[in-house]
This record gives C-alpha cells, structure tokens and sequence, in this order.
C-alpha cells in the first residue's frame, strides 16, 4: 500500500451517474488487475473504494457510480485537482488460474475492473468472453472498450431494451476453463449456482479503513471469516460459503 497525492487529468460522464477518472500519480502499487484504491474526500472522515479500470505508466483510471455523498463530490471536481489517494489495495485476481478459455461476468459498477483483467489474459494469449449486465439500455457503458481488446463481447439488460434479455447467467458461452466476476452479492450467487468451472469472484462492500485494520467488511470462507479489502475483494469460488 502507498499513499500519494494525485491530480486529475480527466472526470467525464458516461452514463446520467457513471463516470471516469483518471488520476496521474505513482501508481508503482497497482500491480493487478481486480485491485483497488481508496480516495480521501475533503468533509468526510472515510475515504472511497474504487476499483481500477486500467492504469499505465503515469496514471490509474476509474469507472465510478454516484451513489452517495462521496462519489456526488467527485463527479463535481475538475481537471488539476489533487485527491490524496492509497493505491495497491486488495490481492487481485490471479491470471495464472485460466488456461485458454475466460469468460468475464460483470454487473453494473462490477464491470470496471475487468477491463485491466481482459487486457492481461488477452496479452497471455487466452480467450477472452465478456458478459456484461445492466438494467436497461441507458445505464450500458464499457462495450466498445472490451471490444476494442479483441474480447467477444455480449451485454445483457434486466428490461431487455438493450443485448440479451436476462442476466449475465443468461448468456454464459460454452467450454470456458475459467470464470472471474464481479458486481453485487445476489449476482455473484447466481453466477456461482450457474457455473461449473473454478473461478474468482471480487466482492463489492462497504469499508471503514480500506486496508484490514477495522475488520468492517468481512466473507466467511471455508477457513474462516476473511477481511474483503486486506484478504480479497477477490475470493475462489471454491472457499466462499453463502450465508443463507
């Protein structure tokens, strides 16, 4: 973990809610896709977890949702602002696990962090599918990016105004080796129910500290209760028990 000062280069919507935000800074941490970094907001004692959409040499990008006080404050910040920022939060999903075949499942605000994680597999050589879920057609962003790194993408809307109609279940490809996930709890134990391969799934949670220390946000797993933001966001599918 490492704490810096970052200025921002870019805040766009996407969508009516959603935006992008890349910050330049050191991010010598970030070392994986699926990780996280935590944002510190002036008038607000804890800081926001976002996860990261890419990053290169300089800068990180993040996809953010307005949902609440924090990201409303963001979305309204300008180009040459500086956000103190702890970057290389949370294990990552591990790449190494997938063979050939991935098939990439992401459901709203869970669809950012797969985009660093499609371009690692793609530069693996691996077979890349994407699932994306929304709710209706207005709220689609991301396609185009996935589909610009040589992934086969599919989207799916719960109203059927855009893609499939359905959930990201709905549209699962065959012969796949390998799963990785992310986006709200109901759909990651859909998606667990409906595979049958081993696969990893990141968690979206609320956190105090960000970094393990308060024990706020917590998964119970074969081997205990594991912290979200220290031992995850990202979990195996095989170690994760559902609370009924």
């Amino acid at each position: 973990m490492k704490q810096g000062i970052f200025k921002i280069a870019e805040n766009t919507a996407l969508t009516s809610n959603v935006f992008k935000m890349i910050l330049c800074g050191d991010v010598s941490d970030i070392t994986a896709p699926g990780q996280f970094i935590n944002i510190k907001l002036d008038g607000l004692y804890l800081r926001r977890p976002i996860s990261v959409f890419d990053r290169d040499d300089e800068s990180v990008t993040i996809i953010y949702k307005v949902v609440g006080r924090g990201t409303e404050l963001m979305s309204q910040m300008k180009v040459g602002e500086n956000l103190d920022v702890l970057t290389g939060l949370g294990n990552g999903y591990d790449t190494s696990l997938c063979k050939e075949h991935a098939v990439l499942l992401g459901g709203g605000v869970g669809v950012p962090p797969l985009y660093m994680l499609a371009k690692t597999l793609i530069s693996e050589g691996k077979k890349v599918s994407v699932v994306l879920g929304f709710n209706t057609k207005d709220e689609v962003f991301c396609e185009d990016d996935f589909k610009a790194l040589g992934a086969d993408v599919k989207v799916t809307t719960v109203d059927g105004s855009y893609g499939i109609k359905g959930f990201v279940t709905d549209a699962l490809p065959e012969n796949y080796d390998h799963f990785f996930t992310c986006g709200p709890e109901p759909m990651l134990k859909a998606v667990y129910k409906a595979t049958d391969t081993s696969g990893q799934m990141s968690f979206e949670e609320r956190m105090g500290c960000g970094f393990g220390a308060c024990m706020g946000c917590s998964c119970k797993t074969i081997t205990g209760y594991k912290r979200i933001c220290k031992d995850g966001p990202v979990m195996l599918k095989e170690e994760i028990l559902w609370e009924d």
